[in-house]
């Protein structure tokens, strides 16, 4: 199974909280561009990605032992979240949407016989993907907002542990942010219920998007004791979520979270790149040719090793036909010398 790259947005920050011994992330401020998050992602679970990532925070590890499991959380209208000093975190640079659909697809075409796990979900938004075997596992899990708000007046939710401090039970956005929290103690739950899922060879994917944080801010203000209590029951349901997950994939998991304050829009980063490309091709006047890609050396190693193998044959084949004795070697001679000895 492919365990949790647990993606929370840091006020622009990407903060990993769970890592296992097999990927490495370095200390260290370097700039992660948000468009790169799922490359980071696809990386640290073995996958290639089409351009070469060039970012210092990612070592390459033990190439023969990846995570079986990646979550990536998204928490949206927070500039900065209060994690714990244990984990290690890099600030993001132009922080666009992204969405963890490459990784998806790349699981799909490698693991498709397997049906691994892959579960997509924005709760505010209402927006649910599952493929393979969670349909089976995450069948009773509450999707929209209906559902989620009868989930949390049931006996076994998390009001009935949870300190809500300044928030209310009666307020609507205030619901919609416990309702989140709600999710992600379902999602482990139902999990912990299928075990054996978590130790197959399958890598599995949980892709979550939260926004309740940022309606609260909205609602009651950043300065709001309501924001700031919400803001820590976020950042305890985070950890508490990750080492859950974490567990459940017996430490071969790598937990992530990305917070950001708000997406620049993709359309003025497409833009911006593509007038950066035009710009590059009037500034290469020695028609240098492009940096090659990833698939360079793999390509260079099959045509370098096959040639080398023919050369070979060729030697081979050619210093026997060279020194072969024509009337003990050959077929031709011995059949011909058999015939006149008859005649």
């Amino acid at each position: 199974s492919f365990f949790c790259l647990l993606l929370g947005v840091c006020g622009d920050e990407f903060s990993i909280l769970r890592s296992p011994q097999s990927v490495v992330f370095r200390d260290g401020s370097w700039p992660i561009p948000g468009e790169r998050i799922p490359d980071v992602a696809a990386l640290s679970m073995g996958f290639s990605v089409e351009d070469d990532l060039s970012w210092p925070g990612l070592a390459v590890g033990d190439l023969f032992h990846r995570p079986r499991a990646t979550v990536l959380v998204t928490v949206k209208g927070v500039d900065k979240l209060a994690l714990p000093v244990k984990g290690v975190s890099y600030p993001i640079e132009n922080a666009v949407p992204f969405s963890l659909d490459s990784v998806a697809n790349a699981i799909h075409t490698l693991f498709s016989e397997e049906t691994p796990v892959v579960l997509q979900l924005a709760p505010s938004e209402e927006r649910v993907y599952m493929v393979g075997k969670a349909n089976s596992v995450f069948e009773d899990l509450s999707v929209t907002l209906r559902q989620l708000r009868n989930r949390l007046f049931q006996d076994n939710s998390i009001l009935s542990s949870l300190p809500l401090n300044s928030l209310s039970r009666n307020n609507e956005v205030d619901l919609l942010f416990l309702s989140e929290l709600q999710v992600l103690h379902d999602i482990a739950s139902l999990l912990s219920r299928h075990k054996h899922l978590a130790k197959d060879h399958s890598p599995d994917l949980y892709s979550l998007e939260l926004a309740g944080l940022e309606e609260v801010g909205k609602r009651y203000g950043e300065d709001s004791q309501q924001f700031k209590d919400a803001s820590q029951i976020l950042v305890d349901s985070l950890q508490k979520f990750a080492d859950e997950m974490f567990n459940l994939y017996s430490g071969n998991a790598v937990v992530e979270v990305v917070a950001v304050k708000t997406f620049n829009s993709p359309l003025t980063r497409k833009t911006r790149s593509i007038l950066q490309s035009s710009q590059s091709e009037t500034e290469n006047p020695y028609n240098l040719a492009y940096p090659y890609n990833y698939n360079y050396s793999v390509i260079f190693n099959i045509i370098l090793w096959m040639m080398i193998g023919l050369a070979l044959a060729v030697i081979v084949i050619s210093y026997n036909l060279w020194n072969m004795d024509p009337g003990y070697d050959s077929i031709i001679y011995r059949m011909t010398n058999q015939k006149i000895r008859m005649d």
